[in-house]
């Protein structure tokens, strides 16, 4: 039976921990030069309705070490655009491909492809959501942490789609998640409100930065403005200044903290320069473990 990737709401804890074993495994045998081709001769779909840089060549990348073959389909190509219904056009991709991920912006227009496709659904990113980017973070905490269990982990900035995913995966594996957010600028009550209700780890909002990451193991943030909201810049970079991530900032966190962001960073915005170059900074291995994670969430689904 096919099991799509739409939210990390669909994966038991053990399902998303085996997704880590295998990514650690994955990475492992790329590093010593062994190959696996679980998924040769079969073919990805990437549908891209936005712009990306690492989610898309982690995604090709992910696809041809595994042994398959990736096809990138930009929206604006396709018949959706002339208003073809995406029932139609889910039944047909799904028997030419073996899968398909999606960029998207709406969370909607994903759950009817999911409804109507006999392939597996892979979130590439939505504006509600961003699956496979948690899922990576989380294996790069894994790395540098030794697990992901007792650790406090603070989100600084926007109430975005990856906050959203953080707010999954709290629930679902059980961790200690503050969020920092400007009042205007909140999570979605309704994705906030079902994590709290699944009584799995403890997740905080707060529109206080300093007491957000005091004592925190994990610094993460992301841009002010999303794509889509570049109108907003201006507004948003008065309401964000006073959570920039600085080194004044980390002086509040616990003293081997570990900062991230899923990049693109507008440097000296959300980020200082000196917090992203710094020794506290793990963003490039965070970047790496895309393509190692998303090569296991391929393999599990589409294997």
């Amino acid at each position: 039976m096919k099991k799509d990737l739409l939210t990390l709401l669909e994966f038991s804890k053990a399902e998303l921990e085996g997704f880590f074993k295998r990514a650690i495994e994955l990475k492992a045998k790329h590093r010593d030069g062994i190959s696996d081709k679980p998924l040769a001769g079969k073919t990805l779909g990437l549908i891209f309705d936005k712009p990306s840089t690492r989610t898309r060549i982690s995604f090709e990348a992910a696809m041809v070490q595994l042994g398959g073959t990736p096809l990138f389909i930009s929206a604006k190509d396709t018949q959706i655009v002339r208003d073809e219904p995406v029932q139609d056009t889910a039944r047909v991709i799904s028997r030419y491909l073996d899968g398909l991920a999606i960029r998207t912006y709406s969370q909607e227009l994903l759950k009817e492809f999911a409804a109507f496709s006999t392939i597996p659904i892979i979130n590439a990113l939505t504006d509600l959501y961003h699956p496979t980017q948690i899922l990576s973070d989380i294996l790069t905490v894994i790395e540098h942490k030794g697990g992901y269990q007792e650790l406090k982990i603070a989100w600084v900035g926007d109430g975005n789609n990856v906050s959203h995913s953080w707010i999954n995966a709290a629930a679902v594996l059980g961790l200690n998640l503050v969020l920092a957010c400007p009042e205007p600028y909140p999570p979605d009550r309704d994705i906030l409100e079902r994590a709290l209700k699944s009584g799995c780890g403890k997740i905080t909002v707060t529109a206080d930065p300093a007491e957000a990451v005091s004592g925190a193991d994990v610094i993460y943030t992301d841009v002010w403005a999303s794509m889509g909201q570049e109108r907003e810049q201006s507004q948003r970079k008065q309401v964000f200044r006073p959570f920039q991530v600085n080194n004044a900032l980390l002086e509040k966190a616990a003293k081997d903290v570990i900062v991230m962001h899923c990049l693109p960073a507008h440097r000296g915005e959300e980020i200082t320069d000196a917090v992203l170059e710094g020794p506290n900074s793990v963003v490039w291995d965070q970047s790496e473990n895309k393509l190692h994670m998303i090569k296991a969430v391929l393999e599990a689904l589409m294997g």
